[in-house]
């Protein structure tokens, strides 16, 4: 490198070096355009325009999956007619894995990408387009330079004519319908509702919400707005801190809904168009709307280390998710609670319906809570007929958890204290103060200050193990009971689900351990007869009564094949569980309660 000596430059060559240091230090900048010229074919148009990469190639990606949801999707699959530009040079391009395509453009620092992404698949996990609307999840629409995910961009959409509405919380940017991000991860958790969608708003904690609806719903908008305002305000309350400045609400009204997906400051909710019109439908939307919020800071600024930053290109292993998702359902139903729709109750009588949700799946005793989170990649997304044999629901058994931990908790300081302040520990200690998330340890060692004891073994032997949770103990704590009820002793069962798919009784799954495991019926059998018996509804109600110990000879078509099994019955190991009051709860066990439950005012 040669050296220019400062004393021998003129000001108007120094100058000029200034401006071409200027010139070279500026920092990339990426602008997204967004166009749908023809929805009904079910593609969106991207241009992405990168200014100021001075290598000589430059590698774009596309995620492979969208967090929140932990399957491996795949989004590259989507993709056509990929290119590249410098100007009205045509630039060379090749794709050098399943997700990242390589850009050769050695005299440009400026050039422009072009791809078009087939959308059909209306979920709250992927994007879609049709002549109605159109629903953008960033991870499946928009790349990302390889070497510049921390970049901010620009993305201006252009809906599809005759669409006047572009709903998302992406902060604008000046013009019509364009937004700004001051990351890929801000641009990928924004998700981007387009069309003529219906716009209500409402004010929770001084903070703007707005809920964009799709799908003409019957609903009334001024009792949506002031029950969602309730929710999310008594949200607030279990952190106590407003990490907002908007919140947006995109809700597709559907004809099943399917759920929802969390977002930095949105979700995206998926809720059945007639969920509205009765009693229980409109207390399952809310308790939606409380999962999801509550996600504002459960999961998206209190999280596992492994969520977030994300690594887009593999699986982001945590043990964490029957906090981050159990833990989210298990305070959902508490704010529905404190909020007053769900009285304390009903509160125990869907908890006890959890319980009952986990005791009665036998892949309860092969998978922990925190081996059902790690495999959530493997097995939560990918169910099949063996699933409930072999694992658990993190949702579920996280709930639970949740529950039994929080009394723990409260009964460990008289009242003084429980989960939600692990939370605001947690919120403040990692999120606030550290800037990430925290470990499993980490975890257990706020629980342990907040109680003022170790429950280390109660994570080994309940989290971390399959043993079953000290139901009792725990709910004795509030004056409460567990009850279990099940079939009489002398009531046999089949333990198979049977599928009436076709006019065919055709076993779709078979219970661990129950009469027929052990007795040879097998997924896909096609029951003919039963003891001679033609076969044409649900055995199962055609065995009601038999005694345990008696031997019923099925006759079943197994791949074309005429088989003769004799099945021993055996008793039904499914049971019921209820939580009930003691009748003479003692001043301590009440004190547990109140603050467990507190009755709304």
């Amino acid at each position: 490198m040669r050296l220019i000596s400062a004393r021998y430059l003129t000001l108007a060559a120094l100058g000029g070096l200034l401006s071409t240091a200027s010139a070279a230090s500026a920092a990339p900048a990426i602008r997204y355009t967004l166009s749908m010229p023809a929805p009904q074919t079910h593609y969106f148009e991207v241009d992405m325009q990168l200014d100021g990469f001075s290598k000589t190639y430059t590698d774009v990606k596309m995620p492979v999956w969208a967090p929140g949801s932990y399957l491996v999707r795949e989004f590259s699959k989507n993709v056509e007619g990929f290119e590249a530009s410098a100007g009205a040079e045509k630039l060379r391009t090749e794709k050098i894995t399943k997700n990242t395509w390589r850009v050769y453009h050695p005299k440009a620092k400026n050039f422009r990408v072009h791809y078009r992404v087939y959308a059909f698949e209306l979920s709250v996990r992927t994007s879609f387009i049709d002549a109605a609307h159109g629903y953008v999840n960033g991870t499946s629409v928009f790349m990302y330079p390889a070497e510049g995910k921390q970049l901010p961009s620009t993305l201006e959409v252009k809906p599809a004519q005759g669409w006047s509405q572009v709903s998302t919380s992406l902060k604008p940017a000046g013009g019509t319908f364009t937004f700004r991000s001051g990351s890929y991860d801000e641009l990928a958790d924004s998700p981007i509702e387009i069309g003529n969608q219906k716009l209500y708003t409402f004010t929770a904690n001084g903070t703007p919400h707005t809920v964009a609806m799709f799908g003409d719903p019957k609903v009334d908008e001024q009792r949506l707005t002031r029950d969602m305002q309730r929710v999310c305000e008594e949200a607030h309350k279990v952190v106590g801190q407003n990490p907002l400045d908007r919140y947006v609400f995109i809700v597709h009204n559907i004809d099943r809904g399917t759920g929802g997906l969390e977002h930095l400051f949105s979700t995206t909710l998926s809720v059945s168009r007639n969920a509205y019109s009765s009693e229980a439908g409109w207390k399952g939307f809310l308790g939606l709307v409380a999962h999801e919020y509550f996600h504002l800071w459960n999961v998206k600024r209190i999280r596992p280390v492994a969520l977030g930053p994300f690594d887009y290109d593999q699986e982001n292993y945590t043990h964490m998710l029957w906090v981050s998702e159990g833990g989210t359902e298990y305070f959902s139903n508490l704010i529905t609670q404190r909020a007053g729709f769900v009285s304390p109750d009903e509160y125990l009588g869907d908890l006890s319906n959890g319980i009952t949700r986990v005791e009665n799946t036998p892949g309860n005793k092969q998978q922990s809570a925190a081996e059902s989170s790690f495999d959530a990649w493997i097995k939560y997304y990918r169910p099949n007929e063996n699933s409930s044999n072999t694992g658990i629901s993190y949702y579920d058994k996280g709930e639970v958890i949740g529950a039994v931990l929080d009394l723990m908790v409260i009964n460990e300081t008289k009242g003084q204290k429980r989960l939600d302040d692990v939370m605001r520990y947690l919120y403040d200690q990692y999120y606030v103060k550290q800037g990430r998330g925290f470990t499993d340890q980490e975890y257990q060692d706020a629980v342990a200050k907040i109680a003022g004891r170790r429950f280390d073994d109660f994570f080994r032997r309940y989290v971390y193990g399959t043993e079953t949770l000290p139901y009792e103990q725990a709910l004795g704590y509030a004056g409460l009971k567990l009850t279990v009820t099940g079939p009489a002793a002398s009531d046999a069962a089949l333990g198979a689900s049977i599928s009436p798919a076709g006019g065919k009784q055709t076993v779709s799954s078979v219970l661990r351990d129950g009469s027929a495991w052990q007795g040879g019926l097998s997924v896909g059998d096609e029951i003919l007869s039963i003891d001679g018996t033609r076969v044409t509804d649900d055995p199962n109600k055609l065995l009601a009564g038999r005694a345990v110990g008696s031997e019923v000879k099925f006759l079943v078509n197994r791949d074309g094949q005429i088989k003769e099994i004799n099945i021993p019955l055996q008793a039904s190991v499914m049971r019921r569980y209820r939580i009930e009051r003691q009748a003479t709860p003692t001043a301590e066990q009440q004190t547990v309660l109140a603050k467990w439950l507190p009755v709304k005012q």
